[in-house]
This record gives C-alpha cells, structure tokens and sequence, in this order.
C-alpha cells in the first residue's frame, strides 16, 4: 500500500527561481542614505552613508562642518564602511548640498521622522 500525500511536491518547481538572475533585489548598495539618530534630550546625529568611492570623505565632511557650522567626524562601520557623522539634524541641508554637486536626487534616500 502506497501513500500519495507524504510524497514531497514543490509547486514552484517548474518556475524557477526569479530572483536568481538579479542580483541583490532588497539590497540598498546605489543608494546614498542621510539618516538622523536621537543622543539625548533634543540631541540629534545626521549620518551619511553610501556615497560613491570617487568622492573624498574628508574633503566632504570639512566643507559640511565649514558649511553648516556643526561639528562632524568619519566613522568605519563593518557593515556600511565609512559613514559620515554630523551633529544636529542635517538631513535637508546635505541633501541640497549633494543635488548641488550633481548627484541626481533620486539617488538620494532620506529617512527619519
């Protein structure tokens, strides 16, 4: 006497898989991410991460601490790299400054509240 139901079957089987041939769909590698954090009380941190190799993160984190007249320092993340940290909420001023300096905007993710 032979069992049907406990044979395995994968419906799917003959579709494949469709995410096989992209690479990384959830993944966020060509976006540039502006973010805040909250420190304490009012205290809040703007980080940027994922910008482009060609551009100099120390020359870009002192024309943003020149240009905002805040304090900021580059942080090495394992997981995003280096990661650029400003003091207070930033979020729509670098934003601005990046369109400026031709990054298009729809490569520009800002989150937060």
């Amino acid at each position: 006497m032979s069992v049907q139901n406990l044979n395995t079957f994968d419906p799917f089987a003959d579709e494949g898989d469709p995410l096989g041939s992209t690479q990384d769909v959830g993944s966020q590698q060509n976006y540039i991410h502006i973010r805040i954090q909250q420190r304490n009380g009012r205290k809040t941190l703007t980080t940027l991460q994922g910008l482009p190799k060609e551009y100099d993160l120390k020359k870009l984190l002192k024309a943003f601490k020149k240009e905002f007249a805040c304090n900021g320092t580059l942080v090495d993340d394992e997981e995003a790299g280096q990661v650029i940290q400003l003091q207070g909420d930033q979020r729509l001023k670098i934003s601005n400054f990046l369109v400026q300096e031709g990054i298009p905007k729809a490569s520009i993710k800002v989150h937060g509240f």
